[in-house]
């Protein structure tokens, strides 16, 4: 979810490559481990640690007595059910646990004298050292469910393969996906190492998987069984498809000589790509002015970097890029902007290292390039629907951005020099001028503090909630944390309650900044929603741990819910929010900025996909989808921040609960309007050079990654790029998301198509319709990754012609343009 984010304020979210072996061609058992909602952050150096699997001598338990018997749901306890049902003072308490420093104080210590539960509720971690415990008693697990599936022979062993396969996956995300965001969040150094010695050791046990076939040979030999397939639900075939293709693509089936030569090319791009995007820095580190040359830039800031007057200014820093904003002098502005859009050699050099081996190991993989390889399980299957969409959506956005830059080509013309050009903007003159452009519009939102006085955190948060229930029936209730439960006293916990399921999942929100925190918005998924088998109970009586029932021992103590419908346990979906708001200080609370509240509208997409997409399969819950479609609630979110009707039932002063004045937000969504054009531009041109970057140009013996910038950024853009940049040494996105850069701009397109047709088809009341509601959350959320993402678009949209998706979907979406919030 993460950030996380590079060009863009609020990036899709995706999670690190957690496989050394197969980081590329992503196999079965990396899909275990990787396919939650961590933020789209670049993937971290992995440390190592010895191997540790140890061998269980246990065999699976007859559970055809527990299977018989009707589960009977456990009592209320600390995990289990709701502290309330008054959903109106539940709806008060939302806004003062994040609003009222001394309301949270007391909130937040009546529990502290009960015994300490664990993080997140685990029972294991209520230690550092727990995080061993919790190692090996996963370890056990899986190798009982390894030898299963291995021994799997007869029709009736077959049919249970991948539910098996899946809780395998589950078994390695619980402490995969916890140990990382443990590791990186919590502020204890013990706790830091225990978790990351965790991580290795996990992350070792799925190598050794990776290294054997016998996974892959059963589940083909079980879906090759008529009997068996038809058996397998709707959701199960998805599961065993996914699995299967991953399989294929991760050259598990190559000979041995082939496949160590796939391993070495993985291992080559993992760190090629981690040191790329850590360690790229600019050609020229920092530039020296006479002060007399910065007229414009303010003058504080001028005084701050001037030294015997002469200014310094670093072109990695926040001075360079205010500079190309607010200086006068357009060579003083031409000089940063070279500075700033020029790596040096050797960020270069590493990334064209990783390119050319992306590749080459595309094509041992029997796959004509790299893109081909990495979209054939997205959306866009193809590079050619990829560039098909691109196309549509350049043409689409050219008029918007030709009347922008026909507004800077008239301010320009005013103050021209002749030493200039005066006759066409250039690259460095594209912010200076779009900066006198919103200067020019008449608003009172020159002072900051003016619309943030209405959007406090807690004003926020209860108009999420509100939000949410009426769309949806669910809403967010205030929950006592147990000790040690959260990593930060500053942590509140939610829990996610329907109007019709009950407890569904559990929130945690980590907002306020501290020492140490990334200061990157990002959704975590803890633990994902997934049905617990019976013999999974049966099996957690043998626990060597303390629990009060056998549900708790199977999900390690962590939030369960009794479904009466199918009558089976749940792991509830277990999230964890990540921004960095200042800390409210007594008696203001923490006000947002209309950026910051569109950021938690993103980020709570992401949680709402979590919370409703509660399938029985952990593969394919919540945000484990395809790239391209991960993003997609989470940007139609953004069009639910600016709409007046869902303002109306939140957004109010702090202080003289006064409603918000929409003339003025309005006013503040016009100037978003001037650069949203070009904005686009710029993500369309990364999106190609995406493409081109990962197409057979790096098979080329005269392959130059600079020229190849140069031809995309002067082939499509408005504004030509200088000679002499090589901008694209500081694509850290290039790493992480390969050949999918697109997927934002895609699901920004068909967010506000989604929201234009269904939430406002019948009137502005729409966007808090609980049928419009229903029907989004019937054809997209409730599903997660486990139906097409285009059957769902068809759906939602009503529109069958794009349910087989393809070219045509694909340069249909681009068509319909780039829909920003509020526009």
């Amino acid at each position: 979810m993460h950030n996380s984010t590079g060009v863009c304020r609020r990036q899709p979210c995706s999670c690190p490559s957690l496989v050394t072996i197969v980081p590329e061609g992503p196999g079965m058992l990396k899909r275990f481990a990787s396919k939650g909602s961590t933020p789209w952050i670049c993937a971290r150096c992995l440390l190592q640690a010895p191997a540790h699997a140890p061998q269980s001598r246990r065999r699976f338990l007859n559970t055809a007595a527990e299977a018989a018997r009707e589960p009977v749901p456990p009592p209320p306890s600390t995990l289990y059910g709701l502290s309330t049902s008054d959903a109106k003072k539940d709806d008060d308490a939302l806004r003062k646990i994040f609003d009222s420093s001394s309301f949270w104080r007391d909130f937040s210590t009546r529990s502290k004298r009960k015994p300490p539960t664990g993080i997140v509720g685990n029972r294991y971690l209520t230690h550092p050292e727990g995080f061993l415990d919790f190692v090996q008693v996963t370890l056990q697990r899986c190798d009982l469910v390894v030898r299963r599936v291995s021994a799997a022979n007869t029709t009736g062993e077959f049919k249970t393969m991948v539910k098996d396969l899946d809780r395998l996956s589950d078994l390695l995300c619980r402490v995969i996906d916890l140990a990382d965001f443990v590791r990186g969040t919590h502020p204890d150094r013990k706790t830091q190492n225990a978790a990351t010695k965790a991580y290795s050791i996990m992350f070792q046990y799925m190598n050794q998987l990776n290294t054997t076939t016998v996974l892959n040979d059963q589940l083909k030999k079980a879906s090759a069984i008529p009997e068996v397939w038809d058996s397998w639900s709707e959701q199960e075939q998805v599961v065993a498809n996914i699995l299967m293709e991953d399989f294929s693509r991760s050259a598990i089936e190559l000979p041995e000589g082939a496949r160590q030569k796939f391993v070495d090319l993985s291992n080559d791009i993992a760190h090629n790509g981690a040191e790329f995007v850590d360690r790229m820095a600019p050609e020229t580190r920092s530039l020296t002015f006479d002060s007399t040359r910065m007229r414009g830039l303010e003058p504080n800031m001028v005084r701050a970097l001037t030294k015997w007057g002469e200014t310094k200014v670093h072109t990695m820093h926040h001075e360079a890029q205010m500079a190309l904003r607010y200086v006068d002098d357009a060579d003083v502005r031409r000089d940063i902007y070279m500075a700033v859009r020029t790596a040096d050699k050797r960020s270069i050099d590493r990334l064209e290292c990783m390119l050319r081996n992306r590749a080459e190991l595309a094509k041992l993989s029997g796959y004509e390039t790299f893109a081909h390889m990495t979209l054939e399980n997205k959306m866009a299957k193809t590079p050619e629907a990829v560039n098909q969409f691109l196309s549509a959506l350049i043409e689409d956005n050219r008029t918007q951005v030709n009347e922008e830059l026909q507004d800077l080509m008239e301010l320009k013309n005013s103050d021209a020099k002749m030493d200039n050009f005066p006759n066409r903007i250039n690259a460095w003159d594209k912010f200076y001028y779009t900066h006198k452009l919103i200067s020019n519009m008449d608003t009172k939102l020159r002072s900051p503090d003016f619309l943030s006085a209405y959007f406090s955190v807690g004003t926020v948060m209860q108009g999420l909630s509100r939000l949410f229930d009426r769309l949806y029936g669910i809403r967010l209730v205030p929950r006592e944390t147990q000790p040690g439960e959260v990593w930060d006293d500053d942590v509140r916990r939610l829990d996610v309650v329907s109007d019709t399921d009950g407890h569904i999942a559990v929130l945690y929100c980590d907002l306020f900044s501290r020492e140490g925190k990334t200061p990157n918005p990002a959704h975590f998924t803890l633990r994902c929603s997934r049905e617990i088998l019976d013999s999974e109970i049966e099996e957690a009586q043998h626990t060597q741990h303390s629990f009060s029932s056998n549900v708790e021992a199977a999900t390690d103590g962590m939030a369960v819910s009794f479904n009466k419908d199918t009558k089976s346990y749940f792991q509830l979906p277990t999230i964890a929010l990540i921004c960095d708001f200042p800390t409210p200080h007594h008696p203001r609370p923490t006000l947002l900025n209309f950026n910051d509240v569109r950021t938690l509208f993103h980020e709570m997409g992401h949680a709402l996909h979590s919370f409703l997409g509660r399938t029985k399969l952990q593969n394919v819950s919540g945000t484990r989808c395809a790239t391209d479609f991960a993003e997609l609630p989470s940007v139609l979110m953004e069009h639910f921040a600016s709409c007046p009707s869902v303002l109306s039932l939140y957004a109010r002063h702090w202080d003289t609960d006064a409603p918000l004045p929409m003339a003025s937000l309005e006013q503040r969504l016009a100037i978003d309007t001037q650069t949203q054009p070009a904005e686009t531009e710029a993500q369309i041109l990364l999106a190609i050079l995406d493409q081109q970057y990962h197409s057979s140009l790096p098979l080329s013996p005269s392959f130059n990654s600079t020229q190849t910038y140069h031809d995309v950024f002067n082939t499509h853009a408005s504004i030509p790029e200088p000679a002499g940049t090589a901008w694209q040494g500081f694509f850290g996105h290039l790493f992480g998301y390969g050949a999918t850069y697109y997927s934002y701009l895609f699901d920004r397109a068909i967010a506000g198509k989604i929201f234009h047709d269904v939430f406002q088809r019948t009137s502005k009341q729409g966007s808090i319709d609980r049928e419009n509601g229903e029907l989004y959350k019937n054809e997209v959320l409730r599903w997660g990754g486990g139906r097409d993402g285009w059957k769902c678009i068809a759906g939602v949209l009503g529109d069958p012609r794009l349910a087989e998706g393809g070219e045509k979907a694909m340069k249909e979406v681009g068509k319909w343009g780039v829909r920003y919030p509020g526009v």
